[in-house]
């Protein structure tokens, strides 16, 4: 044998696994002097440091006192463990900041200037689309500063907020450019929920119902039970409602074996292969939740004509999403795209293309549960929409 013509091949495996913790905290009244949690939250590692932190806020937040103002005292009083860096920076909330990577820029350059380094803290206080570009940014800012998350939606405090997704849109993909980076803390604070406009409140449930769908029956009962309570917005229906939502998310991200979504499947995005092309297709006039409780009505009726399904559950799926407050049709499902199908059927494959590998949809098969298939019939789905849309029209 010539040895020197010998192809000669060693491989090593490196393997090591990072275990992920952080606090996910419900409060009330998170810039109150006298409330300590975020305090504890940013001290919880170097209890005796002070820790220098930027603010941005989303700026449709309204507050009384106002919010900047109040961060600021916040700061004022725990002087010993925070020390602002540079005033709360307001920046656009809704789809806008997820649209422009001038936004993006902007931060960055924010934190550039300001020379913060990885032990410093990144703190975004809004709704959804706040916490996935501010976080973005500080996944991105020295391979990684600390990001803590204020959640001031529904859907951003039960669900987005308590995730490990980061990302923005491109080219009208949505989440195109993004990461998957754990936060360092989450806090809840009741009072911005209480705040919000009713259609914002609203939204927000459909995540609730979805997670309940593929997770939790009792869950979905109790939503059942209490949908009178959680049309009106009362308190203690809506405080438990958004903390067992997050703890089932919680329970997905942390037990589900694929935190960072390295598999085909996205088995908490039941009703969302639709919804996202469904917002695309609005330019973003329908609301994130409102496309998902569409998207969970035309899945569960597809999930009925697959036979997956008992007959008659969609429409109490259906009903109970009336009741809280959703419109479970759109005119943008039946738009034509250049090809001159349906525009809304591109969101399988855009589905498909954002994990790669094989097609993965969640279905329901019972209330409760979800299941997971790898094909989807179009013309079956063409008649689910032709219910959907049949059954608003009555």
């Amino acid at each position: 044998m010539n040895h020197s013509t010998q192809t000669r091949t060693a491989t090593h495996w490196q393997r090591f696994a990072v275990p992920y913790e952080f606090p996910v905290v419900f409060t009330e009244g998170v810039f109150d002097p006298d409330n300590p949690a975020l305090r504890d939250a940013l001290c919880r590692l170097e209890p005796a440091k002070r820790h220098r932190a930027v603010f941005f806020v989303d700026d449709g937040l309204k507050s009384e006192p106002p919010l900047v103002a109040a961060i600021q005292a916040y700061a004022q009083r725990h002087a010993g463990s925070i020390e602002l860096a540079c005033a709360p920076v307001a920046v656009p909330g809704g789809e806008k900041i997820k649209t422009e990577l001038h936004f993006i820029e902007s931060m960055q350059q924010t934190l550039f200037d300001l020379h913060l380094d990885r032990h410093s803290y990144v703190i975004a206080v809004g709704g959804g689309a706040v916490l996935d570009a501010v976080g973005l940014v500080a996944a991105t800012t020295h391979r990684g500063v600390r990001h803590v998350r204020i959640p001031t939606t529904v859907l951003a405090q039960n669900d987005s907020g308590v995730g490990v997704k980061n990302g923005v849109n491109l080219q009208g993909v949505k989440n195109f450019v993004g990461t998957f980076a754990p936060p360092f803390a989450v806090l809840n604070d009741l009072q911005f929920v209480l705040a919000l406009p009713e259609r914002d409140k609203v939204a927000g449930m459909a995540e609730a119902v979805k997670v309940s769908l593929i997770r939790d029956a009792e869950f979905f009962g109790w939503i059942e039970r209490h949908m009178d309570d959680l049309a009106t917005f009362e308190r203690g229906a809506m405080a438990h409602m958004i903390r067992r939502c997050a703890e089932l998310h919680m329970r997905q991200i942390g037990q589900g074996g694929d935190p960072f979504e390295t598999g085909s499947a996205r088995p908490l995005d039941y009703g969302h292969w639709s919804a996202h092309k469904l917002e695309s297709l609005t330019r973003h006039h329908v609301r994130h939740g409102e496309a998902v409780a569409i998207g969970m009505a035309l899945d569960a009726r597809y999930s009925v004509l697959a036979g997956l399904l008992a007959a008659g559950e969609e429409e109490r799926i259906c009903a109970l999403l009336e009741y809280l407050g959703f419109s479970l049709w759109h005119p943008a499902l039946e738009r034509a795209g250049t090809d001159g199908e349906w525009a809304i059927l591109q969101g399988l494959k855009d589905f498909q293309e954002h994990l790669g590998g094989e097609l993965t949809i969640t279905l329901l098969a019972g209330i409760g549960t979800g299941v997971e298939v790898h094909e989807i019939d179009v013309a079956r789905m063409r008649a689910a929409m032709h219910w959907l849309k049949a059954r608003a029209a009555d």
